[in-house]
């Protein structure tokens, strides 16, 4: 790569930094606090945002089509808990809700999802921007990595370590901004066994495009490349 080459990449890399930096979180879930133990039931309802500038009316929840199911807190991604829960079926979900009136396009979310070796791995995420009247498909059929399994690169959720490789982060359409109830569902597409698992922790709604981590990798190896040149 020629000099001028170089320094384009560097700037587009900065640019994405910088956009990160200007991202407003609206809200987001740390999981700081335990389930009550032993929570079983349909539904579960964790509760409001701890983190951002529109926690209030907020709300993280969750429904299973089997009243057998248990709501838990295990070790979350680098935090102290996450939400979890089995006896999964297809249509089952984890759900945000939130408003993001005085909020710009793009909305980004984030999430770290997980599951156990009979947990399911395949989700979509709906959003609805009618009170749960109606959802639309943000993101369809994405593979949940299983924490520690031989040859993923990763390991078991602990409180004291982050593992990049269990975010999902993607930019939800233009409808997000703007509104008065915003609904996110992140929900099963498929029916496991019912021991089987999963969990999701650090869960992040943003105003202004969050870039991935491999975005940061890129600005750093770009660093590195200019100064050997120089």
């Amino acid at each position: 790569m020629n000099n001028r080459s170089l320094v384009a990449a560097s700037l587009i890399t900065a640019g994405a930094v910088s956009m990160s930096a200007s991202a407003a979180l609206i809200a987001g879930w740390s999981i700081p606090t335990a389930v009550a133990a032993p929570t079983i039931g349909n539904g579960y309802s964790y509760g409001a945002a701890d983190l951002g500038e529109a926690t209030a009316g907020t709300s993280l929840s969750g429904f299973h089509a089997v009243a057998a199911t248990t709501w838990s807190s295990p070790a979350g991604n680098g935090s102290t808990y996450s939400l979890s829960s089995n006896n999964w079926s297809i249509g089952d979900y984890y759900q945000i809700s939130l408003s993001t009136t005085g909020y710009a396009d793009p909305i980004t979310i984030s999430f770290d999802h997980t599951r156990s070796g009979t947990g399911p791995a395949t989700f979509d995420v709906l959003m609805s921007v009618d009170g749960g009247t109606s959802f639309t498909a943000v993101l369809s059929g994405y593979a949940v990595v299983q924490a520690g399994l031989a040859g993923s690169g990763t390991t078991t959720w602990n409180s004291a370590t982050n593992q990049a490789g269990f975010a999902t982060t993607f930019l939800c359409p233009s409808a997000a901004a703007g509104q008065a109830s915003l609904i996110f569902r992140i929900q099963s597409t498929v029916t496991t066994a019912a021991a089987g698992t999963n969990r999701v922790d650090n869960i992040n709604v943003y105003s202004g495009a969050v870039p991935t981590p491999g975005a940061i990798a890129l600005l750093g190896v770009a660093g590195l490349v200019g100064r050997r040149r120089r």
